[in-house]
């Protein structure tokens, strides 16, 4: 289970990204964490694996406080949360099979990292992961040769490489085309029914939300505005999360 309790992030430049923060993530969920652009989804979810260090509250995952782990410690727990980036975050001008290694950095010595050597079983890992996203074919190409879907499952893959237990995507569809959103999500679904990788998605909208999500939380300016199951997201509730002036848009 992952716990969140009373998380706040206050940036040195004054500007409050996250208040009082609570909620609860049983494994083996797909939680969707929703809201406009500003309200504090990406902050959330950076603060969890501690990449952006909170200011206050508590983060407990499998029993451990995460907010209170030294840095050695946090190196082990970072092995089993995985993260997909928006911007895909890949070394563009290294090749797939590169890019895809680095998830395994975590579980290898500092020197055979750097010189690139990693074990048979770390390449074989390697392999079947980029076969989990149809990517087999394309290992030994740059990754800047590739389309934006193809890059974004690369990221999926290469958080594969760290057999993670939880999967954090920070709007990870959010710069592709309604087509290649579906095949993302239904790549990070897959996962998460097949594999049981709690998985935590930030997302714009609302019809993806109901299609792959079991559970939502909402942000507004920082603090949640709403939990429960999608469906519960009616007229009313959507006019709170993004604003009187909003209107529901359908990603085909």
């Amino acid at each position: 289970m992952l716990k969140i309790e009373n998380l706040t992030k206050v940036y040195p430049n004054g500007t409050q990204a996250l208040k009082n923060v609570s909620f609860e993530v049983e494994e083996g969920e797909f939680l969707a964490v929703i809201g406009l652009s500003g309200s504090g989804k990406s902050t959330l979810l950076r603060c969890i694996n501690r990449l952006i260090e909170p200011t206050e509250g508590k983060i407990t995952w499998d029993g451990v406080d995460v907010t209170a782990a030294p840095i050695g410690e946090m190196r082990k727990i970072r092995r089993k949360i995985g993260m997909v980036f928006q911007q895909f975050n890949l070394v563009k001008r290294s090749s797939v099979m590169t890019n895809v290694m680095s998830g395994r950095l975590g579980y290898v010595d500092t020197l055979p990292s750097l010189l690139g050597i990693f074990s048979k079983e770390d390449h074989q890992l390697a392999m079947d992961s980029l076969a989990q996203v149809g990517l087999t074919e394309k290992a030994q190409v740059r990754a800047d040769s590739l389309s934006g879907g193809q890059q974004q499952r690369v990221g999926i893959a290469r958080a594969l490489m760290q057999e993670p237990k939880l999967i954090l995507a920070d709007e990870p569809v959010a710069s592709l085309d309604p087509v290649l959103a579906h095949t993302i999500l239904k790549y990070l679904e897959q996962l998460n029914k097949e594999r049981g990788i709690t998985v935590l998605c930030s997302l714009h909208f609302l019809d993806l939300v109901h299609r792959y999500a079991t559970r939502a939380i909402a942000l507004k300016d920082g603090e949640v505005v709403f939990q429960g199951l999608p469906k519960e997201i009616d007229d009313d509730q959507f006019k709170a999360i993004y604003g009187q002036e909003a209107e529901r848009v359908s990603i085909v």
